[in-house]
């Protein structure tokens, strides 16, 4: 039974996500929604809204042709609350109003922006807001002008913003239905580098983090950024040099893919094609063409993800980085985890481990019930996994034929792979300190 003292932030954040999440599928839901005039049924309302709101990007109908204008608006408003959080929007209202934010607030604020105290939080979640807007609107005037002349002033100017909040919050939802086919994603854009640079870079500024924003801003200077912030840049640096140089490698001559492709255009799509793993869920190639070793390569960033803080899911940069230093100390014999001359605390470590080996147990779990379950294949269970796991978005064409039970399952993948994996046993599960220390006993490893 839930009392007052165990309504922490973390759980009202959770459950707040659940409860904007039904309200989505209910609105979803009223004829007025979708274009034949007939309510939608309660399965696909619910996995849409919990797609839109936990910024994924899985669909079991296309977002075009099957939503209204009232359907689109509905979703691109769970998109922005999806991707700042509805903690951060309803903190608007008392921005505007002047209002003094309480110490409750602040602490929700916190802990919705995975911030380290509440120390500044409201001047975080202030230049959040602005930029975040001032972003989608630089976003929406790019790529206006090429949709505009393509679709015209209304529908153009729509088309623009939609595509805009959707790409900054990693959502991944498209309106190119009626334009380049069903489910189609930006495969029609893969020769327009405004499109497709304007959709990375809204990608990668949104999955940054808000922290990492803060600390820009107030610093300005590499040498006087935090530490997080400068793994944070590392990280994901690297993952999309990789990742581009990996997919060009190894799609180059997939004629599926890359391989009928002038050069410059591999290099966009392979870029690309990284980027978009980073939660996103934009689509420029083919995922079901794409080689078994790129299909896990893909596994492998859809469950690493964006950074804390951000409108991007999975394990977080960080996480892989403070992973990946404490493997390096461990084979070299160090009991220490040290970066940069700053000693990352064992309980940190732990945290990353646990939270690594949790998706680690969850993706591959899943994945072979969801193959069980659809008789698909096991690469092709693996990626829909990750994918709903990691928020991408990005599917090898059977989200549309998934069986009830599949789609319960992604539905969780999604609110969990959102809310995070921490964060929901911190919301739920009762953590008792242990004030009994016993004996150590030495265990072999290996």
């Amino acid at each position: 039974m839930l009392n007052r003292k165990n309504w922490n932030p973390t759980r009202l954040i959770a459950l707040g996500f659940a409860a904007v999440i039904l309200l989505g599928a209910f609105l979803l839901h009223l004829p007025i929604s979708a274009r034949s005039g007939q309510a939608t049924d309660w399965l696909t309302c619910l996995f849409t809204a919990t797609s839109a709101t936990c910024v994924t990007g899985l669909v079991r109908v296309d977002t075009f042709l099957h939503w209204t204008g009232f359907g689109q608006g509905v979703l691109l408003v769970l998109l922005q609350l999806g991707g700042l959080g509805f903690v951060t929007m309803l903190s608007v209202f008392s921005l505007a109003a002047g209002k003094r934010i309480s110490l409750s607030q602040r602490l929700m604020m916190a802990s919705a922006l995975n911030l380290p105290g509440t120390a500044g939080v409201v001047r975080v979640v202030r230049h959040a807001l602005i930029g975040t807007f001032a972003v989608e609107g630089v976003g929406a005037v790019l790529l206006a002008t090429r949709f505009v002349p393509l679709f015209g002033y209304g529908k153009g100017l729509w088309f623009s913003v939609f595509h805009s909040v959707s790409a900054f919050c990693n959502g991944g939802f498209d309106l190119m239905g009626a334009y380049s086919g069903p489910y189609s994603s930006l495969a029609a854009f893969r020769s327009d580098p405004v499109v497709l640079l304007t959709i990375m870079a809204l990608i990668v500024v949104g999955g940054l983090g808000f922290f990492v924003w803060e600390d820009v801003l107030q610093n300005r200077c590499w040498s006087k950024l935090s530490l997080y912030s400068k793994l944070v840049f590392t990280m994901t640096g690297g993952l999309l040099v990789f990742g581009t140089v990996f997919f060009l490698w190894v799609e180059g001559s997939n004629c599926a893919v890359l391989g009928e492709m002038s050069g410059w255009e591999k290099l966009l799509n392979a870029l690309f094609q990284s980027v978009t793993l980073r939660t996103a869920g934009f689509a420029s190639v083919d995922q079901g063409a794409l080689t078994d070793s790129s299909a896990v390569m893909s596994c492998i960033l859809m469950l690493i993800g964006g950074s804390s803080g951000s409108t991007a899911g999975g394990l977080k940069t960080a996480t892989m980085g403070v992973l990946l230093v404490a493997l390096w100390k461990s084979l070299r014999g160090s009991e220490q985890v040290v970066l940069r001359g700053r000693t990352i605390p064992a309980r940190r470590v732990l945290d990353a481990m646990t939270l690594t080996l949790s998706v680690c147990v969850m993706f591959l779990g899943g994945a072979m019930v969801l193959s069980l379950l659809e008789g698909l294949p096991f690469m092709q269970a693996a990626f829909e996994v990750a994918s709903a796991l990691g928020t991408v978005g990005l599917s090898m064409g059977v989200t549309t034929g998934l069986g009830t039970a599949s789609c319960v399952l992604l539905i969780m993948f999604m609110y969990m792979g959102r809310v995070g994996i921490l964060s929901f046993s911190v919301a739920f599960m009762t953590r008792r300190d242990n004030k009994l220390r016993y004996p150590t006993a030495d265990v072999l490893i290996g």
